[in-house]
This record gives structure tokens, sequence and C-alpha cells, in this order.
């Protein structure tokens, strides 16, 4: 699986893109055939200085997408794996059905 990582705005820290390698790999054990993620990591310059994480994942004949909004890079991350996880689950319930 090619996993990139793309911040928009800022660089993003080692340490970030280590914890964001180790969830994205954890989804293979949910679903086999993931060809590629992509990770946007953007930040919105205002009061609130909220960051979004941006989770693009291809599996054979389809793209998935979800994306997060929170105060921190992590829980953006999180969030939006844990809703990739359920997503990958129904896709692979779909095609074992088939």
């Amino acid at each position: 699986m090619n996993i990139n990582i793309t911040s928009r705005k800022f660089k993003a820290k080692d340490s970030l893109k280590e914890f964001i390698n180790e969830e994205v790999n954890g989804l293979e054990k949910y679903y086999d055939g993931i060809l590629d993620a992509d990770i946007i990591l953007s930040y919105i310059h205002e009061k609130d200085s909220i960051k979004t994480a941006e989770i693009i994942v291809k599996v054979p004949g389809k793209t998935i997408t979800v994306s997060e909004d929170s105060d921190d890079f992590s829980k953006s991350v999180n969030v939006g794996i844990d809703k990739l996880k359920r997503l990958l689950k129904k896709e692979k319930q779909k095609r074992m059905s088939k």
C-alpha cells in the first residue's frame, strides 16, 4: 500500500507522520486490497485554528473519502480512521456476499 501524506500551509512533524503511517497500516486488518492511501492535512487560520484531516483510500473499483475536523491533527486522524474502519468492513462484506 502506498501512503502519501500532504500538509498544506505547514510542515508536518516526523512524529505526526509516523503516527499516521501506523494508523493507516492498521487498516489492512479490515480490508486486504487497499491500493493507495492519501492523507491531506490542512490548517485554517481563524480564531479556533481548526485542523482538518482528509483521508482518501483507494480499493479496487472504489475510492473512499473521509474528512474530519478538530483542534488537533491526531484527533482528526483518529476519528477519520475509525470511520474508515466501518466503511471498509461494509465494503468487504459487500465483496464477500457477491
